[in-house]
């Protein structure tokens, strides 16, 4: 196999933000200087990968993971922090695209996602700045309301603790008067993503997972019945199985996988703490937002007291302030009593985006399984696929048949080498619907 993105990563910084300028020390998680035998290798350090080997750790089976940087250095270390369970489709509509008996598992799994996140945090005792007072999804037009309502009835159908807000009640929670109702899910929360990450390496390396940091795998080779990974140090870990689980940042490790995704830049900033007088109207009771736009903004408060935003923005990595300006217009729409705010934080990660935005799994090779695609879902997808992963490796054929996921072929996305201009298209696309709607 060619080189892969996992391998040029070796050794880079975390990039800054503001998660990596507060997030909790990380344990040591050294190169691989000596090959070894394993169960499982897991390629990739975020939360499917340390998910992943967490629970295979607790039910016996020895793990190795391996990642180019540090774990979280991807999206994993770098995301808004709102833990929300579900996918881009609603109950109903999965029952059409899987039929009623195939997507009663996806749903129920999806539906109790952020469960994983909040079980896993108070099991291992996870410092990560926790909140759990909801997901507000607020209505940008009176024409997207119905859809919310229908959304809500739904899960509410299936007993989670949902509510309605009409435009009074959306302005009292949120502190801006740009939204004509919402609905809120009370399943939901929000996280400090990178301590949550490395709590997450600390739990599994508590549990014996070994854990390998700076270890870019730069082939994948199968000998008889299992698995050689070809570190960049030289080191050779063999195993009977194994997890590819880098999303937004996987490279060309396995045939045509990176072409399966686009991977879409987001950008977030961060005010600085706001005073009391002016923070205690916006997001009072420190729910987590994202709106209804296509192009949607998503934001909440941190710890601190600071307000965040994130959205979309170019396909580059931003070059300067000036790339994350029209986060910086938006906060200001919103919240007209902070435009005079100052920004203490600005970064960008990629979220790997799939063509039916749904989470992928495929199983292309005997004893290696590979997982991506959370599309802006990721906390509680990838924290949730993680231990689907573990229990589908670990179980009988119940478990394999159990599994949630549909298991998918990989199929790349055509013309992928113009994802920049896919991304252009679309951002263009569905702003004009926005406008629309």
């Amino acid at each position: 196999m060619s080189k892969s993105l996992h391998q040029s990563l070796a050794g880079a910084a975390l990039p800054p933000s503001l998660w990596a300028a507060t997030a909790t020390e990380a344990a040591p998680t050294p190169p691989c200087t000596e090959s070894k035998t394993v169960d499982v290798a897991i390629i990739g350090g975020g939360y499917t990968g340390l998910s992943a080997a967490l629970h295979l750790s607790e039910a016996g089976v020895k793990v190795c993971v391996l990642e180019a940087s540090e774990p979280g250095w991807g999206a994993s270390g770098r995301n808004g922090g709102q833990v929300i369970p579900g996918l881009k489709y609603d109950p109903d509509q999965l029952r059409v695209m899987f039929g009623s008996a195939k997507a009663e598992g996806l749903i129920d799994t999806i539906g109790k996602a952020a469960d994983t996140v909040f079980d896993l945090i108070a099991r291992h005792n996870i410092d990560c700045d926790a909140v759990r007072n909801g997901w507000i999804q607020p209505a940008h037009s009176a024409a997207v309301m119905p859809t919310l309502e229908k959304r809500a009835a739904q899960w509410a159908e299936r007993g989670a603790p949902i509510e309605l807000l009409d435009r009074d009640a959306v302005a009292r929670r949120i502190g801006t008067s740009a939204y004509v109702g919402a609905w809120v899910d009370r399943r939901a929360g929000s996280i400090h993503p990178l301590k949550y990450c490395r709590g997450l390496a600390r739990a599994a390396l508590a549990q014996g997972a070994t854990i390998h940091g700076r270890t870019p795998v730069i082939k994948l080779e199968r000998q008889g019945q299992r698995w050689l990974l070809h570190t960049e140090q030289g080191a050779i870990i063999t195993a009977e199985r194994v997890i590819i689980a880098t999303n937004g940042y996987t490279g060309s490790l396995w045939p045509q996988l990176k072409q399966s995704v686009i991977a879409a830049n987001s950008f977030i900033v961060a005010t600085r703490p706001l005073p009391a007088a002016l923070g205690d109207s916006i997001l009072g009771n420190k729910e987590v937002v994202s709106d209804s736009r296509r192009l949607l903004l998503y934001y909440r408060r941190d710890a601190e007291g600071r307000l965040l935003m994130g959205g979309r923005g170019p396909f580059p990595d931003p070059q300067g302030p000036q790339d994350f300006a029209h986060l910086e217009r938006s906060l200001a729409l919103l919240f007209p009593q902070l435009a005079d705010v100052e920004y203490e934080y600005r970064w960008a990660g990629r979220v790997a985006i799939t063509r039916d935005f749904l989470p992928h799994v495929h199983e292309p090779a005997a004893g290696l399984t590979i997982a991506l695609g959370y599309n802006g879902r990721g906390i509680a997808m990838a924290s949730t696929m993680g231990r689907c992963l573990a229990q589908r490796l670990t179980g009988d054929g119940t478990a394999s048949a159990s599994f949630p996921f549909p298991i998918s072929t990989i199929q790349p996305i055509p013309f992928h080498g113009l994802q920049r201009f896919y991304i252009a298209a679309g951002v263009a696309y569905y702003s004009i619907l926005d406008k629309l709607s």
